[in-house]
């Protein structure tokens, strides 16, 4: 079938291109001989009119002549030289056979024309002469009256002369007019014999080729069915090895995320241990050792230094390891609030809005209840406030802010966390390029948490318009 479809294309296209170039190639020299014929008509228009206006200028140019000859007024206003110069000016043209036209000139081929023309000479020639005599004003009138007489006397030749010569021109042109014609219906019987060709060769073929491929694809149709049967029940098979692949990849897939949420709430959950163990030691073992070290140099302010400068000293020690256990209380606290298990999350919200308000500087508020504790897993409580607690730290750091707000409410058996600032914002399309209000590491965390709490994260924020983070959780 493919090489049928190309041999028959192939030949088609053959006879079609030969077609249409030879009736285009009739139809434009029709039009060109048609535009040109209409061309050469229009200059014999041009030709017949000069040679007319020829016999009136010749006759004009008498009148004026014999009017000035007899001194008789008369209201012609053209210049007796000029009528004679254009008469002179035009006959040379036709001579010539070169006649000035608006884009060129116009000549013509013509025996018997130049004919005519050379048989005029002679006479135009002695018109022509007597009227230069009769333009002088130096010549006496005996000269003028001759000269009127010999115009008198050659212009009835002239004019007949004139005659014959438009009417040589009108008949050529009618001539020309028959030969395109003629030359008009021989190109259409050109064109009704090519179509009839094209016809044979062409569309006859055509129908021919068309038949024959016809006959080939009915027969073929039940071949063609029938391998599509098989090839239906190919694809179904297909289809529901497709399928079971998908859905043992869908199961490989959801395992591994299983695992990886199991593998990162372990870590988690052993980060959050040890943060506990770690917090316990510097409470009891570090803190309880400073506590003692303070109360032995608090003692020590009864004794009298006799160097004022070691009595200076002796204070700013005091006040260092002060410095030094509100810090070892802040970490311990940071790692693992004790009021988070004792009270609960609001409790332990509002007390790390307090403690960073006072630090920083920046108002920090906190809306919740907290004097009924929210039932919640351990795990959910321990995320939730890790949550606060880094998105709190990013806003601090990064917003710019002059508030912040924390508020954690109870919808019917689902936990909403929200943590807002009126700071600069950001492109949530630049959230992972470091310095914005969440960096790259602190929002990853806090996905992560929210993943491992099977809840739902959601950040608002605009250019100026301050960022808000809300964190739902199923309880």
């Amino acid at each position: 079938m493919e090489r049928l479809d190309k041999r028959v294309a192939g030949s088609l296209t053959r006879f079609y291109v030969v077609a249409l170039c030879v009736v285009a190639l009739l139809t434009v020299s029709g039009l060109f001989l048609i535009r040109r014929t209409i061309r050469n008509l229009n200059h014999d228009s041009r030709l017949v009119n000069v040679a007319g206006r020829q016999r009136m200028l010749s006759q004009r140019l008498t009148k004026l002549a014999v009017l000035k000859i007899n001194g008789i007024e008369h209201r012609d206003s053209v210049s007796f030289n000029s009528l004679l110069t254009l008469w002179k000016d035009s006959h040379e043209d036709l001579v010539s056979r070169k006649l000035p036209v608006e884009k060129g000139f116009v000549t013509w081929k013509s025996q018997p024309l130049d004919t005519m023309f050379h048989e005029l000479d002679p006479v135009f020639d002695r018109i022509y002469q007597n009227l230069l005599i009769i333009s002088r004003d130096d010549a006496d009138v005996a000269a003028k009256q001759r000269a009127l007489a010999q115009v008198l006397a050659n212009e009835p030749q002239f004019l007949s002369q004139m005659n014959r010569i438009v009417f040589q021109f009108d008949k050529e042109s009618f001539e020309r007019l028959q030969n395109l014609e003629r030359i008009e219906w021989i190109l259409d019987l050109m064109t009704i014999l090519v179509l009839v060709a094209e016809g044979l060769l062409i569309f006859r073929p055509v129908v021919n080729t068309t038949r024959r491929v016809v006959r080939m694809l009915t027969e073929s149709e039940d071949a063609l069915q029938l391998s599509n049967q098989r090839l239906q029940e190919a694809n179904s098979q297909l289809v529901e090895t497709q399928k079971e692949l998908l859905r043992l990849e869908e199961e490989k897939y959801a395992l591994q995320l299983a695992e990886d949420r199991v593998r990162a709430g372990a870590l988690i959950e052993g980060q959050e241990e040890e943060r506990k163990r770690f917090a316990l030691e510097l409470h009891d073992g570090i803190g309880q050792m400073l506590t003692g070290l303070k109360l032995h140099a608090e003692k020590l302010k009864a004794v009298q230094f006799h160097d004022e400068k070691h009595q200076k000293r002796f204070e700013q020690l005091v006040t260092l390891i002060q410095d030094i256990i509100q810090t070892t209380r802040q970490v311990s606290f940071n790692l693992m609030p004790s009021v988070l298990s004792d009270f609960g999350l609001a409790s332990a919200l509002k007390l790390l809005c307090q403690q960073t308000s006072d630090v920083s500087g920046i108002k920090i508020l906190f809306e919740g209840e907290t004097g009924e504790r929210i039932m919640m897993a351990r795990p959910t409580e321990i995320g939730l406030y890790r949550i606060a607690q880094e998105a709190l730290n990013n806003a601090v750091k990064h917003a710019n802010a002059d508030l912040i707000k924390i508020k954690l409410e109870q919808n019917k058996n689902r936990i909403v966390l929200e943590i807002a600032d009126d700071g600069k914002g950001f492109l949530i399309s630049n959230l992972k390029s470091e310095g914005q209000f969440l960096t790259r590491n602190g929002m990853e965390n806090i996905r992560t948490r929210t993943r491992l709490l099977n809840g739902e994260i959601e950040i608002i924020s605009k250019v100026d318009s301050g960022t808000r983070l809300v964190v739902q959780v199923d309880l």
